[in-house]
């Protein structure tokens, strides 16, 4: 079962963001695993995985779970537009040890209760034991998952840990958070509120490139630590977010490009000017 303060963890990338900077992972899971955190969540939103092909995100998998070495918990987020893949992804995670499983509802299609229950059973089953966990963000994949599916999926999976949930504000996360299942919170704006309202803990991006600040505030959660967290993912927010939190990982000292992949875009020289004259 997954704990605490987690990254929404980035993927390093070369060649203009054409292929995965496997050299980068080991440094980037130390500056992580010094930054306090309990572990990561790969391949998500933050780490570009729906445009990913099958092959790396088995591979950036596998990359993650070596480079924890058993420091961080290894959360793999395997849901694709189709259940095939999202299938072949989940197995293939729990097979390289990965500690869980994480799917989000398939982008594009507004699927109905029915299309997306057999979705998520057929991804929880091919998990196996591992722990499973809904990936809800409306934003991002165009729908909300309804609590029906929640509920009825709780009936049929009995590897459902709980849910990532990244929605905004608290009262679109509140009604997940129900008894016996685990929610990690997206937005650090609402870190406070989400655990005091019984959250197991965070799944940033904004703890992709500032670990400690995030782990801080998860483990003596204030509303004041929130809102600085808030403030923060706000100048974030000002730039093209991946690259940005790849140019201040490199910044720290990780050595990871800022490679993204497209059609996600690079920092222009002069948002990296700003950017590093904002850090500092």
């Amino acid at each position: 079962m997954l704990k605490g303060a987690l990254a929404a963890a980035l993927t390093p990338l070369r060649d203009y963001g054409q292929a995965l900077d496997e050299d980068a992972f080991g440094p980037y899971a130390d500056f992580l695993a010094e930054g306090g955190l309990d572990g990561v969540l790969a391949l998500g939103t933050t780490g570009e995985g729906i445009l990913l092909s099958v092959t790396e995100r088995k591979r950036a998998t596998e990359l993650y779970v070596e480079a924890s070495a058993g420091r961080l918990q290894v959360a793999a987020h395997c849901g694709a537009q189709t259940t095939a893949d999202t299938v072949e992804l989940a197995r293939h995670a729990v097979a390289a040890g990965a500690d869980a499983v994480a799917v989000i509802g398939p982008p594009y299609f507004k699927l109905d209760d029915e299309a997306l229950l057999e979705h998520f059973r057929r991804a929880a089953d091919a998990a196996g034991s591992a722990p499973f966990y809904l990936y809800e963000f409306e934003a991002t994949s165009g729908y909300a998952i309804p609590l029906g599916v929640v509920d009825r999926l709780r009936q049929e999976a009995p590897n459902l840990a709980g849910l990532k949930v990244s929605d905004s504000p608290f009262e679109k996360v509140q009604p997940y958070l129900v008894e016996g299942l685990d929610v990690f919170v997206g937005a650090e704006a609402l870190i406070a509120d989400c655990l005091a309202a019984g959250a197991a803990g965070a799944v940033s991006g904004l703890a992709a490139a500032f670990p400690a600040e995030v782990a801080a505030v998860v483990r003596e959660p204030s509303p004041a630590g929130a809102q600085k967290l808030g403030e923060l993912r706000a100048q974030i927010e000002r730039f093209p977010r991946h690259a940005a939190l790849k140019a201040i990982a490199g910044h720290k000292g990780v050595p990871m490009q800022a490679d993204v992949r497209r059609p996600l875009r690079g920092l222009t020289d002069a948002e990296r000017e700003e950017l590093l004259g904002w850090l500092g």
